[in-house]
């Protein structure tokens, strides 16, 4: 059995949140972003990461890449701990984990071509490259992703937003990394667009044997490129399982509100189907609550659920879920 491409263990990002008008020595509120995740992604798998606005998606990405530090924990990138690692001691990784932004047109600068975006990371790594070869990898992948190779002295506002994330995959693709961490690629784009870009990524990490994040809210379409899902809420891991595990028979009561909001493509299911609905608001992660950060807003809480905070249990199969109240909840089917 292959050992995992990327194992993070106990990761954990912490930020200091100033109170307006306080005093200069008044010590800073800590804002949990991230609190001890744990997982393993083996090579060429794609892993699903998926919770509410809040729920410390991105900035785990990010600390995964390296653009926030990391306040404990391991990240193992091919047995090195890249969290340990200061920026010049990074750069040597860097080439081999990219990243694809939310926002497509906001993440291309403006004042350059596509071709000149696409080709800044291959001429930063490897500046010996002679410049044919560089357009001409830069043409080939323009073509691989969907876009005519003629395009490659445009400027980004001359493209639409699906075109402007397929410059962003190539962009990220031109160092043929190992890893790639999508951040709600497809959340700006509309719904046909995303279907294209989705099967896009799905091509692409079969043809270059990536190993993928796909971070989303999407759950039908977290379904669908992923291998395994983890459910975040409030920089915690609610819960873990294979994508079909997860979206058929979710036992975390977080992962099952989740999945009830997705529609069914049948009406008739769609209006019998039973659906767990969440009270109030996403807490504040400078306070979040005691124990299992859920409870106040969750269903099946007890008094309990205010003590320690829950662990993951592992249920067999890869399944894991924090909650010492679990059950399965049966899923018809989401699109």
């Amino acid at each position: 059995m292959s050992s995992p491409i990327l194992s993070v263990k106990d990761l954990s990002v912490t930020f200091d949140v100033r109170r307006q008008g306080a005093w200069p020595w008044t010590p800073p509120r800590k804002l949990h972003a991230v609190s001890e995740m744990s997982f393993d992604l083996m090579p060429g798998q794609c892993l699903g990461v998926v919770g509410e606005s809040g729920s410390g998606k991105s900035t785990l990405a990010r600390a995964i890449v390296g653009t926030v530090p990391s306040s404990g924990g391991q990240i193992n990138f091919e047995g090195a701990d890249l969290a340990s690692m200061d920026t010049r001691q990074r750069r040597v990784h860097r080439r081999d984990v990219q990243m694809i932004f939310q926002d497509p047109l906001a993440a291309l600068n403006p004042r350059m071509t596509v071709g000149e975006i696409i080709a800044e990371p291959l001429i930063t790594h490897e500046p010996t490259t002679p410049r044919a070869e560089v357009k001409a990898r830069v043409r080939e992948l323009m073509e691989r992703v969907g876009l005519l190779p003629n395009l490659i002295n445009r400027y980004p506002h001359e493209f639409s937003g699906g075109q402007c994330q397929r410059i962003g995959i190539a962009r990220a693709l031109i160092l043929k990394p190992k890893l790639v961490i999508c951040d709600e690629p497809v959340s700006a784009l509309d719904v046909s667009v995303q279907a294209q870009v989705v099967n896009l990524l799905m091509e692409l990490q079969k043809d270059f044997n990536l190993s993928m994040i796909f971070i989303a809210h999407d759950l039908s379409v977290v379904k669908h490129i992923s291998d395994e899902i983890i459910v975040m809420y409030l920089g915690r891991q609610m819960e873990k399982a294979d994508a079909k595990t997860l979206t058929t028979a979710p036992e975390h009561p977080y992962s099952q509100a989740l999945i009830s909001s997705v529609p069914i493509p049948d009406p008739v299911l769609e209006k019998a189907r039973v659906r767990p609905i969440l009270d109030g608001e996403l807490p504040s992660p400078l306070a979040p609550p005691s124990g299992c950060v859920f409870r106040t807003r969750c269903p099946k809480a007890q008094a309990s659920c205010a003590g320690d905070r829950p662990v993951m249990q592992n249920l067999g199969n890869n399944h894991e879920v924090a909650c010492p109240f679990h059950e399965p909840l049966q899923v018809l089917s989401i699109a």
